[in-house]
């Protein structure tokens, strides 16, 4: 099954879900938010999945030095467009796994890594 872990190379988050799915014998590309960037279609898929109050980090620096402007929007298309132009704003990891897509590493994400 194909799996791709989306992340950035300094989270020790997606280090660590990097090197347990590695252990785990679970064949994941990599995909650099910041050097790879995000595509719309990417975003909306992830948003058919999960909430945008789950993949949304507003307690990352990225979302610290936005303007009190932006952060106090509730619109989803301008979170979106915000998420698009920062993509660091995400939680990290992603990880789509078949038909799924997790956000972050928990005990509860692994199991539902191993079950599929």
């Amino acid at each position: 099954m194909s799996s791709v872990i989306y992340g950035i190379t300094t989270c020790d988050t997606v280090r660590k879900a990097r090197k347990w799915l590695g252990a785990e014998g679970i064949d994941a590309r990599y995909h650099d938010l910041r050097k790879d960037g995000l595509s719309a279609e990417t975003l909306d898929h992830w948003m058919a999945h999960q909430p945008l109050d789950i993949l949304l980090n507003r307690r990352g620096t990225t979302w610290k030095k936005l303007p009190d402007s932006d952060k106090a929007s509730e619109d989803e298309a301008h979170l979106k467009a915000l998420i698009l132009d920062n993509p660091t704003l995400l939680k990290r990891p992603i990880i789509e796994h078949g038909e799924r897509v997790t956000v972050g590493f928990t005990p509860v994400v692994q199991e539902a890594l191993k079950s599929v």
